[in-house]
């Protein structure tokens, strides 16, 4: 006969790590069904989000600023960023005084998909966290504070 498995958990519902990957999974599907008509992932758009950002303050955005902002993986986001390439949503172009980074930039196209995304991203989001109410605020502030403390 096995060992009796021991949980440190009374319940799943103790878990922070269990909660918040169930949280992650109903949100992101929330997300692929407002992305999906838009021919996104979630990861496309998280990257065209985080380019429109970088792009209101500096002209020369890199791969790496990229990866820098969205906390992701640098070879995903070469990856994913050739997909956005393919689909005529960015540009990749020599770094004008880098010659080891390359300059992303939006295309029209990709700046009309990444409003529309937008607007579709941010009504399913406040709808996903309506249940919150006036205590968002501090649920985004407790995520900034995880974020911050787990990003090395």
């Amino acid at each position: 006969m096995a060992k009796e498995i021991k949980f440190r958990f009374k319940s799943p519902n103790d878990s922070p790590g269990y909660l918040l990957g169930q949280v992650t999974m109903l949100w992101q599907r929330k997300q692929k069904k407002v992305l999906d008509p838009l021919d996104l992932t979630q990861t496309q758009f998280a990257l065209l989000a985080a380019l429109g950002w970088l792009s209101k303050k500096n002209k020369a955005v890199t791969q790496v600023d990229i990866a820098n902002q969205s906390n992701a993986d640098r070879m995903m986001v070469s990856k994913v960023l050739r997909t956005l390439e393919e689909k005529g949503f960015i540009t990749r172009q020599e770094h004008e005084t880098d010659t080891r980074a390359k300059t992303i930039r939006l295309t029209s196209d990709g700046g009309a998909v990444l409003q529309k995304a937008l607007i579709e991203i941010e009504k399913a989001d406040l709808d996903f966290f309506a249940a919150l109410d006036t205590r968002l605020p501090a649920f985004n502030k407790n995520m900034v504070t995880l974020i911050d403390r787990n990003s090395n």
